[in-house]
């Protein structure tokens, strides 16, 4: 991944980003006090060009009201991932607590309000397991990504297979 610039990021950042690591995990803290962590990570299940899993993570678990802030910092942090890289994100929501259809939810309407929405394809699936439980993901792409039709059509094409029944 190319690194990220943390000078064009705080520049339409609400919140003060910094780097955590060399892995492309970036932080940022709220005006309640709840600290969010954003991490790339390289990803190997769609083939066609270069992926990265994108989360969101809150790991003390504090609540955080409807802060606009935070999504004006979320989107400015991937707003430089897409300047700086010709790649996909696949976002998937954490499972654990059972809030994945809300945070998918909410994820969808803060792209939707984006500015600069119209420059990329934000494609959200729900992803079925053994259990039936309903799991969310998206692909996140600029439309001007040199591989923009095969991910697209390898990441549906995945969807499908995982929630094909086996015989």
């Amino acid at each position: 991944m190319e690194k990220l610039s943390l000078d064009a990021i705080n520049a339409k950042s609400e919140y003060y980003v910094k780097k955590e690591d060399d892995e492309g995990t970036y932080s940022f803290m709220t005006d309640n006090m709840t600290e969010f962590f954003i991490s790339f990570e390289k990803d190997d299940i769609l083939r066609s060009g270069i992926v990265y899993q994108f989360g969101i993570s809150n790991p003390q678990g504090k609540k955080s009201p409807r802060d606009h802030k935070v999504r004006i910092t979320i989107l400015a942090i991937i707003e430089e991932f897409f300047n700086k890289n010709k790649a996909a994100l696949l976002y998937i929501c954490e499972t654990g607590d059972g809030m994945q259809k809300m945070r998918s939810r909410l994820f969808q309407y803060w792209f939707s309000v984006y500015n600069e929405k119209e420059e990329y394809l934000f494609l959200p699936q729900v992803v079925y397991d053994e259990e039936e439980n309903e799991n969310y993901a998206a692909l996140i792409i600029r439309k001007d990504n040199p591989c923009f039709v095969e991910l697209v059509s390898e990441f549906t094409e995945t969807i499908n297979l995982l929630n094909g029944k086996p015989d």
